[in-house]
């Protein structure tokens, strides 16, 4: 038995594709909950962990489907409203606005593909009745190491930001993690 390439304490990766260089400290007012499904753990193209690891306000919690008491919990942790990062659904009714103060928001991402966090909204019914955050007007996606099959179709960190942008009244400061996630794509395209 092997016992594998040496990995990074801090970021989980192999040496040989260590994110560390490119981890940029990043505060921001909003509280961020990732919710990372299982199968995108170990992918080498993966975005969730360097923004994680670059967002001292984020907390990442893997899983396909979480006990629905221990997420109620994590969702009434201080006086936040949680928001989910997440299309609207054609059919639904508007939804509550969302407070002005982003100091008092908990933005919720799914990290999976499309059809994984799809599922995991389906497995985790306390998900679907947060109030959701879809993007506006997102840009062409930066992410060149994995295809989208729609415009708009974002990597975890790109949509993270751009709902920052939009829940902080677009803050120049998340421009370094954009950068450093450039610099992340790069190493991979090589």
């Amino acid at each position: 038995m092997s016992a594998g390439r040496p990995s990074c304490a801090r970021c989980l990766r192999p040496r040989s594709t260590c994110l560390c260089t490119w981890i940029t400290p990043t505060p921001t007012q909003c509280e961020v909950l990732i919710l990372q499904h299982p199968l995108e753990v170990a992918q080498a193209k993966g975005s969730a962990r360097l923004l994680h690891l670059s967002l001292p306000n984020s907390r990442l919690l893997i899983g396909e489907t979480f006990d629905p008491s221990e997420l109620q919990k994590l969702m009434d942790a201080g006086d936040r409203v949680n928001v989910l990062l997440y299309p609207e659904e054609a059919q639904a009714p508007p939804e509550a606005a969302t407070p002005l103060d982003p100091a008092l928001i908990r933005l919720v991402v799914l990290d999976g593909t499309w059809r994984k966090s799809r599922k995991m909204l389906h497995l985790n019914p306390l998900l679907g009745e947060l109030p959701r955050l879809a993007l506006q007007a997102p840009p062409p996606s930066r992410y060149r190491i994995r295809k989208a099959h729609l415009p708009g179709q974002l990597s975890t960190l790109e949509a993270t930001c751009l709902a920052l942008r939009q829940l902080e009244s677009g803050p120049a400061h998340l421009a370094p993690l954009l950068e450093a996630f450039d610099a992340f794509v790069t190493s991979q395209v090589r």
